[in-house]
């Protein structure tokens, strides 16, 4: 049986705190101004390094303004 959204978000919210500790100085290199920005950022630094995908973006987010 599939999980519902109430079983995801108990889920997510024992997850969390986990990794939060297991990782407490993580940090997100890719610079992005909202969600889009970030989906953009994730799926072009998949291909490259995150600093090149800085250098990318930065031009493409002011080209196409989301």
């Amino acid at each position: 049986m599939a999980e519902t959204l109430k079983q995801k978000r108990a889920r997510a919210r024992k997850i969390i705190p986990i990794l939060q500790q297991t990782y407490p100085d993580a940090k997100c290199s890719l610079r992005f101004g909202n969600a889009l920005e970030l989906l953009v950022a994730t799926i072009l630094s998949a291909q490259c390094t995150d600093v090149r995908v800085n250098k990318i973006t930065e031009q493409l987010f002011r080209e196409y303004v989301s």
